[in-house]
């Protein structure tokens, strides 16, 4: 057995510093890349928690509220994520609440692109890891706060055929822009 791994996780010394270095599968598996945000707490039984930081997450309730409004306006299905998962939805597709981001999607939200696409298309990609819901619409495009993207907004359309528009575009731009000036990070 390698001495740097124990029966309950891989062994890492604190630095002069009092940093410690996360281990690259941890690092990989949970997405986390170098200028994200950790928080740090301590349990009742003493153990140390890192959890990465989501704003929009700490802001359910207004991702929430805006998925609701969205999905009313638009008639299609809206969801809200933060950089690794849905966190909110409405308008139906029940099923995609905490999907994970495909990495075609993550790919598409970090290079802040808009993406507006029909099943029909070269441009359509999966959005979600492991999810194979029948959709055949899909807008997406970034959340930014102060420069930084922190999610993106989603809207998804069932009807075979049919492609979103200029309305739905702005739709999802103005819900992005309204979430990224109202959430602190």
């Amino acid at each position: 057995m390698d001495s740097n791994i124990t029966t309950t996780g891989i062994l890492r010394r604190v630095d002069e510093l009092g940093r410690v270095v996360l281990p690259k599968e941890i690092r990989k598996s949970l997405r986390i890349k170098e200028t994200d945000l950790l928080e740090i707490y301590r349990d009742r039984e003493g153990s140390v928690i890192l959890r990465k930081h989501s704003p929009l997450q700490e802001a359910f309730t207004l991702a929430k509220q805006c998925a609701d409004n969205l999905a009313k306006v638009s008639g299609y299905i809206a969801l809200i994520a933060d950089r690794d998962q849905v966190i909110a939805v409405s308008g139906g597709g029940k099923i995609f609440c905490g999907a994970t981001l495909s990495r075609h999607l993550e790919n598409v939200i970090n290079e802040r692109e808009t993406l507006l696409s029909s099943k029909e298309e070269s441009g359509f990609v999966p959005l979600f890891e492991g999810k194979t819901a029948d959709y055949c619409q899909e807008a997406v495009t970034p959340i930014l706060c102060r420069g930084d993207v922190i999610g993106c907004v989603i809207l998804l359309g069932e009807e075979a055929g049919k492609k979103m528009k200029e309305a739905e575009e702005k739709l999802i731009r103005l819900t992005a822009g309204f979430l990224g000036c109202n959430v602190l990070e």
